[in-house]
């Protein structure tokens, strides 16, 4: 039996999708990643996966690229023939999907995020709405991570209802993601948001925070940033602007880091300002740490905070609101401050928890290995 995972990066499979992996091969499936080649390809093979190099341009649209791309994909499935193939991120969910149809093996597509085909409305995301469409006839299963993308797919009418299931996100490591044996409020208090720099990602509203915080609290409140840099596709900002605005001194960037349990357990409270999630892994990965969380209400970013009760929402495009609802937080006493942390621990154990992910991926193989 075998299972192939497509994403547009080795990195994504290494960081988002092992416990998948490991599940996979515990249960039996040799397990193919197929990406491009990256400093995470090799770590993969020493997991135990066959990993196949696959060329992508992961931003932008250019016929020639991505039809090519199609046709390299059909290739790889014809000669390995695997039992079902599991496609994540836009490109293999749509020339993946009609590869699979090709090929005629079974497609178990992720929206794990629309991204800016629903954010920015312009001749790409038109193409890539008629793209999704003709694609997604075809695959056996399609999983989506918040309600408001299922539904939004299902009003442009680019799926039938019946294949739609919902995941509660990536689901989260538990294990991994612990909170600190004892609590304690930081000195000074941390604020963080994990992200890359991108518009979309709230960056230009959480630096506007930043200065409103440190104008209130002063060297009382710190306001952290880890995620890269990615000026690729129109979307990122500009190196030369992100740093006009580290030079303020009111947010420390961190840079990118393997060991994100190490940042979020330094932080008191973790803020994440987007426009737009499937279901935020960073949020997720904070919650199971037991932080209290600020978030815009927004899709996606709604499914994992409660609000009052493990934190706070703001309105997207707002600084001065983030600021805030970070404010509200801050200025909690201690008590409150832990009560919150703890609300965000449990939420994650009954509702986010990994296995709920995997069990999911399980059955719809097998479904899709009894069709075909």
């Amino acid at each position: 039996m075998r299972v192939a995972l497509v994403i547009n990066t080795s990195w994504n499979i290494y960081n988002f999708r092992m416990s998948l992996v490991k599940a996979l091969q515990a249960a039996g499936y040799e397990v193919l990643a197929i990406a491009p080649p990256d400093d995470y390809s090799a770590r993969l093979e020493a997991a135990g996966c066959r990993f196949i190099a696959l060329p992508m341009a992961n931003k932008g649209t250019r016929p020639d690229q991505d039809f090519g791309l199609m046709r390299r994909l059909t290739k790889i499935y014809r000669r390995e023939r695997p039992d079902a193939v599991l496609h994540y991120t836009i490109k293999p969910n749509i020339y993946g999907t009609l590869a699979a149809r090709q090929a005629g093996v079974p497609a178990i597509n992720n929206v794990s995020g629309l991204g800016t085909v629903f954010i920015r409305r312009n001749l790409v995301s038109r193409i890539a709405l008629a793209l999704y469409r003709l694609a997604f006839r075809y695959p056996a299963t399609v999983f989506f991570q918040n309600p408001d993308d299922r539904d939004l797919f299902l009003e442009h009418r680019l799926l039938r209802s019946d294949i739609c299931r919902l995941l509660p996100g990536s689901g989260v490591d538990t294990e991994r993601f612990r909170p600190a044996p004892e609590w304690r409020r930081g000195h000074p208090f941390t604020v963080l948001m994990i992200a890359r720099v991108l518009y979309e990602k709230g960056i230009v509203e959480y630096f506007e925070a930043a200065r409103a915080l440190k104008a209130a609290y002063g060297d009382a409140v710190r306001c952290q940033l880890l995620g890269g840099l990615d000026e690729q596709g129109g979307i990122g900002v500009p190196r030369a602007t992100f740093e006009e605005w580290l030079g303020e001194g009111t947010v420390e960037w961190l840079g990118t880091s393997d060991d994100v349990p190490a940042v979020i357990a330094g932080a008191d409270v973790v803020a994440l300002p987007s426009y737009r999630e499937g279901t935020p892994r960073t949020l997720l990965e904070a919650a199971a740490m037991g932080k209290p969380l600020v978030t815009t209400d927004a899709p996606g970013c709604r499914e994992v905070v409660v609000q009052g009760h493990n934190g706070f929402f703001c309105p997207a495009r707002d600084g001065g609101a983030l600021a805030a609802a970070l404010r509200r937080v801050i200025d909690l006493p201690d008590e409150e401050l832990r009560r919150m942390g703890a609300a965000s621990r449990e939420l994650a154990v009954t509702r986010f928890d990994q296995q709920f992910v995997i069990d999911q991926y399980l059955d719809a193989i097998h479904h899709a290995t009894q069709r075909r």
